[in-house]
């Protein structure tokens, strides 16, 4: 007997797509079953007219933690945290969630990211509805006992950390990691197994550019992308892959902005390297000319965006596979402070987003005919979890993998309104936008959270995912 039989549903899997009933025992899918067959089962789940997928995996979320004061006018400011973002995540169809535990930020030691995951764990445990892991991320440049503890981290199940190679904006200090120690670094991760996420941008030309523009009274905000620019992030990535190539180092490029980044990356995947990028899914529909809006500022995400060209550069390169991921660099805080920011150096990054990243992917790409709906498939659950070592535990609807399924109902049509919505945030840059297609019912692990659009899950059912890379991840650009 099945705990849950989900039937009469259009399945995709690995391999195929089509009409399959899913079995589903002690949390796991373990049998696809040609529809109609007669099967006992605890729960029957009726699929009929909907698209069975398997659920959504968020590569880059910023939860629970301190905003950035340069960006709060000072004030402490912290990011919504667990039980919101993972109710959001729910409904959005996300059911795993990869958030950070940033030495010296979250955590007091600096040099043991085991004992920063396991301090971030506390306090995720019984506060999640979805099931969650963390990138360590590195402030500045790491210590001889950091990169000492690498190897122990990766063994651990912790195999991917950030790091910057700017400040982002000269209201910060000491977050940039110099380029000697990020090739030591780099080192230490290939040696180990791990893989590096980086934010790339040349902090000598963000710097340059923002003085540049306070000099000549052009720091509005709305000039950001003067100052976060495809050139600054074209030479950030070169950089930073040449440095890579060395010790043959994996790398992730996190929110990927336009054209000439992606080409960067291009060129490093055709040389063999294994090299990865990520687009927000704001960056594949809002251009630097949004910003004139008259509360333009809440879509600003750091690195800037940037131009039409840009943006459908961005679009190609998710289509030809150049693009791994679409993520959300999640970053919920309240309206006032998202816009309160009106110069180049204090306007707040990072949007609400992990609710609405498959709604809008969907929306924009499978209707709108620039994705298949197993590409969709990919960029939303499969490649994420292939990249950060999850696969196929998770991101596949196949026996044996955990039975993160989500049902979408591509007949719904609606304008987002924060009704729709389940963050914490009284905002969304979505408010308004034409969706078709959307996420009705999303079990994690077998267990329903979201049932035909109301939460019924239990905080208690998250769990951590200590993670292991695949070697045709970190020997090449495997996914």
């Amino acid at each position: 007997m099945f705990d849950v039989l989900i039937s009469n549903g259009y399945v995709v899997t690995p391999e195929t797509e089509g009409h399959l009933d899913i079995g589903i025992r002690d949390g796991r899918i373990v049998e696809l079953i040609e529809p109609g067959s007669q099967h006992e089962a605890r729960r029957h789940i009726d699929a009929a007219g909907l698209q069975v997928l398997p659920g959504g995996v968020e590569a880059h979320a910023h939860i629970l933690e301190p905003a950035h004061r340069g960006w709060t006018k000072g004030e402490e400011v912290w990011l919504q945290g667990p039980e919101g973002s993972s109710r959001a995540a729910a409904f959005g169809g996300t059911t795993t969630i990869a958030s950070f535990a940033f030495l010296g930020v979250h955590d007091e030691n600096t040099d043991d990211p085991v004992a920063a995951v396991e301090r971030r764990r506390a306090l995720f445990d019984r506060k999640s509805y979805v099931d969650y892991t963390f990138h360590p991320g590195v402030v500045g440049n790491p210590s001889d006992a950091l990169l000492a503890n690498i190897d122990r981290a990766v063994g651990a199940g912790i195999p991917t950390f950030k790091a910057f190679t700017t400040c982002v904006t000269t209201a910060q200090e000491g977050v940039k990691m110099d380029d000697g120690p990020m090739l030591d670094f780099m080192g230490e991760l290939s040696a180990a197994g791990g893989m590096l996420l980086v934010h790339a941008e040349c902090d000598e030309l963000v710097t340059h550019m923002e003085a540049k523009l306070k000099r000549e009274n052009r720091d509005q905000w709305y000039n950001l992308h003067l100052v976060h620019s495809s050139t600054s992030e074209e030479l950030a990535f070169q950089k930073v892959c040449r440095l890579a190539r060395e010790n043959g180092t994996a790398v992730y490029f996190v929110h990927v902005t336009g054209e000439s980044g992606a080409r960067v990356i291009a060129q490093a995947r055709a040389a063999g390297q294994p090299i990865y990028g990520e687009v927000l899914h704001n960056y594949l529909c809002f251009t630097a000319e949004d910003y004139k809006q008259p509360d333009g500022g809440k879509i600003q995400t750091y690195p800037a965006l940037k131009t039409e060209s840009d943006r459908e550069a961005l679009w190609k390169g998710l289509i030809d596979g150049t693009l791994t991921t679409v993520a959300t660099d999640e970053y919920t805080t309240d309206y006032a402070t998202k816009v309160g920011g009106r110069t180049v150096e204090t306007a707040c990054g990072g949007h609400a987003g992990i609710e609405t990243r498959g709604v809008i992917t969907y929306t924009e790409g499978v209707v709108g005919g620039a994705l298949s709906l197993r590409a969709f498939v990919d960029v939303f659950s499969t490649r994420p979890a292939k990249v950060l070592g999850l696969y196929p535990r998770k991101g596949a609807i196949a026996v044996g993998s955990d039975a993160d399924i989500v049902l979408w109902d591509p007949r719904v049509e609606r304008s987002i309104t924060m009704d729709d919505l389940h963050h914490d945030g009284d905002y969304s840059i979505w408010e308004g936008w034409d969706c078709t297609g959307w996420p009705v019912t999303t079990l994690v692990r077998g267990e329903v959270v979201v049932e035909d659009g109301r939460l019924v899950g239990s905080l208690d059912h998250g769990q951590w995912l200590p993670r292991w890379l695949d070697r045709t991840v970190l020997d090449g650009p495997g996914v």
